[in-house]
């Protein structure tokens, strides 16, 4: 008895010409539909093929892949692209002069979106293998000057570059967006939109494809010249790149993301740049321009990173440390990394010299705004809080900030008048004691009586007999005497608080001019 095989497909509309342009329709993406100006989140489906009938019902967004062959090619260009017309108007252009050689002079040009992207779609009626035609167009564009990368000008088919080596499966081709969904129009010439119909579409298809037609025996030289080579990717490695994608393609939901991003985006490029999208392996400027490139098109950048105004001087950063490190990039033989030469900083050492800047252009912005703390706390305080500088780093660099580790570069003490020769002072001023004619008389004087010759001591003989007055009227009242005698103290008090203050004040000031002496120093 036969048995019979049975399939269980989708539905196929077989008079729609439209839907026949894409006939692989394995693995597909789809995103629900956005406002404009958002960007879809897509996801691939591979349980099942598309249907025609989802297509045409539009509830969602879809998109496809390739197949082993296909007929047609797709050049996609952002509009944030140095390659969009808006950047380059003579870019699209260099474009079509670049394939032409090839036998493809025409194209069928739309928005991609409401993003104002462009799609550039090259029909050819004879059907051409895959990877080869997206290899030969890829080294064409490569070859007159035009960078094919993500973000500035993609090439669909995609010129894959490995495969799983468990089961020899060659890795699934990027997928596009299918044509005339929303924000999707055909443009004319002057790249105005004039229609969104899809029957129309498809007129304007086979017409463009009746002059493309592709030559093989150039094609073959193209990719003998290329020297294509597959990478065979480990089960592991194939993991570690998807772990990657899986951290990196979100991209920034919140604050203080900026550096685990950077160092994941720079380890991707570094080790599988060159396996995605890359002719060589990335190092150097080109690592930095990469990771730069990657970093501003993951969603959230603008909005949630604090270093937009430095994503260079990060991204050479890490680009540095991940060169530095034991990894290496995906299928290059292994070669022990040169060691750090004594005039090449690491990326420690660098980060340490940025660091110890900072604080020295705080101490300088302090000064020259006179509001230098004196106390440890408050300058500490001042430090973290105003510039945003961690505590641990600030006691690393105690001689840039610290009072304690500063007294080194300060002039000293200040002395205060010059003391006196003490074989020239009287005995009573070398003894700290005040002359008893400096205090007032505490007795109202109306006549003045010569005492006897009473001296107070030793000390009172050089000063001859003094002259004492008594009072012949009414005695002060003991309270009146407290008074004075607090009175002078006070006095004294003030006397010696004002000379401290001023020693204070002096001592500061030289203290600060020699910190600006010292930041203009390191700041020239």
């Amino acid at each position: 008895m036969k048995i019979l095989q049975t399939r269980f497909t989708c539905v196929e509309e077989q008079d729609n010409s439209f839907l026949s342009l894409w006939p692989h329709q394995f693995d597909y993406i789809w995103a629900e539909q956005t406002a404009p100006h958002e960007k879809p989140a897509w996801q691939t489906e591979s349980r099942h093929p598309l249907s025609d009938r989802l297509i045409l019902q539009g509830g969602f967004l879809y998109g496809v892949r390739f197949g082993r062959t296909t007929k047609y090619v797709l050049i996609d260009i952002d509009r944030g692209s140095r390659y969009h017309p808006a950047a380059d108007p003579q870019a699209l252009r260099r474009i079509q002069d670049a394939l032409e050689p090839l036998g493809l002079p025409s194209c069928l040009m739309l928005t991609s979106s409401y993003s104002g992207g462009l799609h550039l779609y090259f029909p050819f009626d004879e059907a051409q293998v895959s990877w080869e035609i997206a290899l030969g167009v890829t080294t064409l564009l490569h070859n007159a000057g035009l960078n094919c990368a993500p973000g500035q000008l993609e090439v669909f088919p995609n010129p894959r570059k490995y495969a799983v080596l468990d089961n020899g499966e060659l890795s699934l081709y990027a997928a596009h967006r299918l044509p005339l969904q929303a924000g999707s129009y055909i443009l004319n010439s002057d790249l105005e939109p004039v229609y969104s119909s899809r029957e129309r579409f498809t007129e304007l298809w086979h017409h463009t494809s009746s002059h493309n037609t592709v030559d093989s025996q150039l094609l073959k030289q193209t990719l003998k010249i290329a020297q294509r080579q597959e990478y065979r990717v480990t089960t592991k490695a194939e993991k570690f790149l998807n772990d990657l994608n899986a951290e990196i393609e979100p991209g920034w939901t919140g604050p203080g993301m900026t550096n685990r991003l950077l160092g994941r985006i720079a380890m991707r490029s570094y080790v599988f740049g060159h396996v995605l999208y890359a002719q060589t392996p990335l190092a150097g400027e080109a690592l930095v321009a990469d990771i730069v490139r990657v970093a501003r098109e993951l969603p959230g950048f603008y909005d949630w990173s604090n270093h937009v105004h430095e994503i260079e001087e990060k991204a050479k950063g890490w680009a540095r440390a991940v060169e530095q490190s034991h990894y290496y990039p995906y299928g290059v033989n292994k070669a022990a990394k040169a060691p750090t030469t004594a005039g090449l900083s690491t990326y420690n050492e660098e980060k340490a010299k940025q660091a110890r800047e900072k604080i020295r252009l705080a101490i300088a912005a302090l000064l020259d705004e006179g509001q230098l703390p004196i106390t440890v706390k408050e300058r500490f305080t001042m430090l973290t809080r105003r510039f945003s500088i961690g505590g641990p780093t600030l006691y690393k660099n105690k001689d840039l900030w610290h009072p304690n580790h500063l007294r080194g570069a300060d002039p000293g003490e200040i002395p205060p008048d010059p003391p006196v020769d003490l074989e020239m002072t009287a005995g009573h001023e070398r003894f700290g004691a005040l002359s008893p004619a400096s205090h007032p008389s505490l007795l109202v004087a109306e006549g003045c009586n010569p005492l006897p010759d009473k001296s107070c001591g030793v000390c009172d003989q050089a000063d001859g007999q003094r002259e004492v007055c008594n009072a012949r009227s009414v005695q002060l009242s003991l309270a009146q005497i407290r008074e004075a005698i607090a009175a002078a103290q006070e006095q004294r008090r003030q006397q010696q608080a004002r000379l401290e203050a001023a020693q204070r004040q002096m001592k500061q000031q030289a203290a600060q001019q020699v910190m600006i002496d010292r930041m203009r120093g390191y700041l020239a």
